[in-house]
This record gives structure tokens, C-alpha cells and sequence, in this order.
């Protein structure tokens, strides 16, 4: 009888991955990489172990293993955890050893700027001193920014395209050898894989996986950063984009995002509240320290669609009507309803085609 629907499907796409599989079969050894790996002192993580980034298991295809040097510590516990991982305030980001924080992605091009580079090491480097774990590419531009900025006061982890044996490019073998021993160097493929043009592709969704937000810094209009934040909207994280100068092409792909509902990050707060709870308490309110202003929450007097919407707004900056109901979880109709009572109260302001909260109200 033959097979029908998804029995054919299936057993095509078994038949396909045989017949890529059967060239690479004659000599295969697994016992040769995994001694190469020791020789190297990594670690292979497997699905089910403690080091496993949860939020890989979000993808469709998720890896079968990675391999690791540096401490597989910093991966677990990350995107994709228990609610309970994401029920943590901004106080509760403090340096506290390995894994002990949040994990963002911070990405961008190659060919980046002065103003880009600068930007993403102040950027990552407030964030790893917060305890964020920065995850980034190991490429040239953005993603070696990202890096150095971490490793100034915290930790990063690189996702390698090629074999952890393999410091690609050659030229940043300094700051991938110092993210092995303050970090963790990544890969999906065994030691002694070549990195691949598709390979760069294939491993911007593990980025994008690992990480519980993902900025990009500066991208053009066909960068590969902007396949990161892809892969980051269709698991459901949120994305962040540095705005730039409009005249510089660098930023061109930023501000495609932002036109598209990216939220305007423009420092390591900004881009922390990405990965912290809505509503949070900003430890830098006064209101906040001070027991006598417990009853002036920013949701007092609201419920309903108006407190959700106030909440999903950020702390600091601007927001599309498109982002605002994404976070809120509300369909645009509402959320355009819950502004203009919002701002009836005086609770929040508009900004062109953006809003705001209130001054006083952050």
C-alpha cells in the first residue's frame, strides 16, 4: 500500500538525509574527534545535560550535540528556561559565577564603524558587569566588539561556524583564545569542520537560541545579523537594533528592523530591559527605594488591557504600536484603544508614530 501525506513526506526526507549522509559514512570515527576534543580540554554537551542551553530545544532542528571549550557552564539555564528563570528582577543581576545571569546576543557586521565598535563594547561590557552572559559570532566587525566589550568585566561565549580546534578568522585568534579561558568557545560541528559560508547561516540560529534577546549593533541592508534577529522573532524573542547615522550604510539593516518593530536600544540598560521582566523596578528610581511611594506603582488604578499595554512600553525609549502589542500580547486594535486612554490619563506620550511612557512614569 503506498504511503500518503506525512508518512511520504517523512520518508522522503529520511531517503534525502541518506543520501547526503552515505558519502561521509567510509572512514567516519567519532572516537578521533572526541580525542581531539580532549587533547583540546573541551567538553561535549549533550540534550538532557545539565550544561544544555534549553533554548535550543525550541528549534526545529536542533543540534544533536555541541562541542565546547571553555567552562559549558555559562550555556545552561538560558533562553527557553522555566518561568522561574525569567521571575528574577534587575537586582538579582550581579555577578555570581558562571551561569548565574541572563543571555543576550549582540551581533552586527564585518564591516563595521568606529562609531559601531564603540557602541558595542560599552554596551557589552555593561552588560557582562551586570552578570549577562553577551553571546556573539567571533567574526570580524561587531561580533570581536562584543567580545573584548565583555570580556573587559564579565563573561561571553563565541558560536563557532567551523570546529572548536579551528580559531576562525585567524586574525581574532587573540580574543577567541581569551574567550576560552574567561568563556566558552561553541560549535555544532566536530572538530576539524572547516567553516563553511552555509555553516555561517546554520549558526546564527543557535545565536539567536541561546540568547534570550538579540540587539544588532550595525547591519546592512544584506548582512547576516539580520538572520540572527530573524531567527530570534520566529522563536518568539524579542530583538533590539542600534540606530545610526542615516547617511552611513552600516545602519541601513538596523533601520529596516526598527521600521519593522525592533526595539531602539542605545546602552547596556536599554538592551538589559530586554531580558529582564516587564514592569520591573528600575533600581535607579527614587520611588523605587523609598517605602513611602510603595502605592505609586506604575500600574496603580489599572488593569485590563490599559495595565498591559503600560507595561509592555519600555522603561526608557520609544515603541511601535506593532511592538507594543506584540509584548502586551494584544492585537493592534486594542492596543491602539489602550494607548489613547493611557494618554487621556496622562500616563504615557506620543512620539510620531511611536509612544512612550510618561516622564515621572518610568
Amino acid at each position: 500500500m503506498p504511503l500518503r501525506g506525512d508518512a511520504a513526506r517523512a520518508s522522503a526526507d529520511w531517503a534525502t538525509a541518506a543520501g547526503r549522509w552515505a558519502p561521509r559514512l567510509q572512514g567516519l570515527d567519532i572516537r578521533r574527534e572526541l580525542e581531539v576534543l580532549e587533547r583540546l580540554g573541551g567538553s561535549l554537551v549533550l540534550p538532557g545535560d545539565p550544561w544544555w542551553p534549553s533554548g535550543l530545544n525550541d528549534l526545529v532542528r536542533p543540534p544533536h550535540c555541541l562541542w565546547v571549550r571553555g567552562d559549558p557552564a555559562l550555556l545552561a539555564s538560558r533562553a527557553g528556561a522555566d518561568d522561574a528563570a525569567h521571575s528574577r528582577t534587575r537586582e538579582d543581576l550581579v555577578p555570581a559565577g558562571p551561569g548565574s545571569g541572563h543571555a543576550l546576543a549582540l551581533v552586527g557586521a564585518r564591516a563595521s564603524t568606529d562609531y559601531g565598535e564603540h557602541v558595542t563594547v560599552d554596551m557589552a561590557s555593561g552588560l557582562a558587569a551586570k552578570g549577562v552572559v553577551v553571546i556573539s559570532g567571533g567574526a570580524f566587525g561587531i561580533d570581536a566588539a562584543a567580545h573584548r566589550g565583555a570580556l573587559r568585566t564579565g563573561a561571553t561565549v563565541s558560536v563557532s561556524a567551523g570546529g572548536v580546534d579551528r580559531l576562525y578568522p585567524a586574525g581574532n585568534a587573540d580574543v577567541l583564545e581569551e574567550v576560552i579561558t574567561t568563556g566558552a568557545l561553541v560549535a555544532e560541528v566536530p572538530p576539524g569542520c572547516q567553516p563553511g559560508r552555509h555553516r555561517f547561516l546554520t549558526r546564527n540560529r543557535l545565536i539567536a537560541a541561546m540568547s534570550e534577546a538579540t540587539v544588532v549593533v550595525e547591519a546592512a541592508w544584506r548582512s547576516g545579523a539580520l538572520s540572527t534577529a530573524h531567527h530570534a522573532l520566529e522563536l518568539g524573542r524579542p530583538v533590539g537594533a542600534v540606530p545610526g547615522p542615516v547617511t552611513s550604510m552600516a545602519s541601513v539593516g538596523c533601520h529596516r528592523l526598527l521600521r519593522q518593530g525592533a526595539v531602539c536600544v542605545t546602552d547596556a540598560e536599554e538592551a538589559l530591559e530586554l531580558v529582564t521582566p516587564l514592569g520591573a523596578t528600575d533600581p535607579d528610581s527614587a520611588k523605587a527605594a523609598d517605602p513611602a511611594n510603595a502605592g505609586s506603582g506604575l500600574l496603580d488604578g489599572l488593569d485590563g488591557p490599559e495595565a498591559a499595554v503600560l507595561d509592555a512600553l519600555p522603561a526608557r525609549g520609544d515603541a511601535a504600536v506593532e511592538s507594543i502589542a506584540r509584548a502586551a500580547g494584544l492585537a493592534e486594535r486594542e492596543t491602539i484603544a489602550a494607548l489613547g486612554l493611557l494618554e487621556l490619563a496622562g500616563r504615557v506620550e506620543r512620539r510620531g508614530a511611536s509612544w512612550r511612557r510618561a516622564r515621572g512614569r518610568r
